[in-house]
């Protein structure tokens, strides 16, 4: 089995035998803080234990590394506002809560720091113009950083696709005794087109199992709901993919946005729940045109493999090619523009929302019904 990333996989789930909370000070986690919480407790983000003291955020937004050089391109923090730094600068322990008030667990405060948002932003997102949803999300959170190592008691909890909610030491096991070696993760936060169908049905081809690893943290608002595209993956692995070599789980990090950045988070996040390969494709983790169409992929060459320790797989644009009725990229079809079909997120959109229907050489139509049924539901 592959090593997670730095050698070690974290579990602070098992740190904390019995709940600690003393008279500490408190702090409601964000919905993306209670995703980052998660994914810190269960070692996804192997090897962070806490959230990253000053030189760690420096060294990843400057050199996509951690301070001891090890490959990290999306900093991992945890904002607080002036009035929250008010009342909690002279804490050595603050509690932390999900927004019922139910303590998880609690952080050792190292450091709270200042930084620069406007930095950040050119440097994470390549943008500062706030209508990026990454950058949008950063403007609008607190002016300080709390920095320190986490204790866990329990994680948040959910009502939906509890079952799919595999840590990473869990997909190990199931990966292990299904005999599988050389492991492939596909990273989405939408639902499986025959786009999608065609680039992992190809990286099948080559590892022993293919790991569905959809994105549940939060997305923008017009994405479509996780719940929504759960029934999708469901429906399309049920009629479409080899049971035997297919595992569908869900990835409890927030969407960042930030294109080539994040696809190396992406990737060496999936490293720590058993992958080898990673599907990077057209305009991973983008949003809009802040980004090229291949950046995501080109982001790779800075890296050695040793480095990364898990292997990327590039794919291009894929289409439904009319003059051979097949699947097909630009390297396997000489299709004109007008033999191709491919539908973009807001053209699908705009169909659904006015009632039509979508074609079947783009979806399949168990998938296609989920999704005009969702956006009637809308309408209603």
């Amino acid at each position: 089995m592959i090593e997670p990333h730095g050698g070690n996989l974290v579990d602070l789930k098992t740190i904390a035998a019995t709940e600690d909370l003393r008279e500490n000070s408190s702090l409601v986690l964000t919905e993306r803080g209670l995703a980052d919480f998660e994914m810190l407790a269960t070692g996804a983000l192997s090897p962070l234990t806490g959230f990253m003291a000053k030189d760690d955020y420096l060294s990843t937004i400057n050199n996509m590394r951690l301070s001891n050089g090890l490959v990290w391109s999306i900093p991992i923090t945890l904002p607080i506002t002036s009035d929250q730094y008010a009342d909690l600068k002279t804490a050595d322990e603050i509690n932390l809560k999900d927004s019922t008030g139910k303590a998880l667990g609690k952080i050792f405060v190292s450091d709270i720091y200042t930084y620069d948002k406007h930095l950040e932003a050119e440097k994470v997102y390549q943008t500062t113009d706030d209508k990026h949803p990454g950058v949008a999300a950063l403007q609008m959170q607190g002016e300080y950083l709390i920095a320190g190592e986490v204790e866990v008691y329990s994680l948040p909890e959910y009502d939906i696709f509890q079952e799919y909610r595999l840590a990473p030491v869990e997909l190990r096991k199931v990966f292990q005794e299904k005999g599988w070696q050389r492991i492939v993760g596909f990273q989405t936060r939408n639902p499986i087109h025959r786009a999608h169908e065609y680039i992992t049905k190809c990286a099948l081809e080559i590892v022993d199992g293919l790991l569905i690893h959809p994105l549940v943290g939060e997305t923008k608002s017009d994405d479509i709901p996780a719940s929504v595209r759960m029934e999708c993956y469901r429906a399309i692995l049920d009629n479409y993919f080899p049971h035997r070599h297919t595992v569908l789980a869900v990835y409890p990090a927030a969407m960042r946005y930030a294109g080539p950045r994040e696809a190396i988070f992406h990737a060496i996040t999936r490293k720590n729940y058993g992958c080898t390969h990673f599907i990077v494709g057209r305009d991973h983790a983008g949003i809009g045109n802040y980004y090229g169409t291949y950046d995501a992929q080109k982001i790779f060459e800075n890296f050695t493999r040793d480095e990364l320790g898990i292997e990327p797989l590039f794919f291009e644009h894929a289409f439904y090619c009319k003059r051979t009725d097949l699947m097909a990229t630009t390297k396997t079809s000489r299709a004109m523009d007008h033999e191709k079909i491919f539908l973009s997120g807001s053209k699908v959109r705009e169909i659904l929302k006015s009632g039509g229907r979508l074609p079947e050489e783009f979806t399949r139509p168990e998938v296609e019904e989920i999704l005009r049924r969702h956006y009637s539901n809308e309408k209603k």
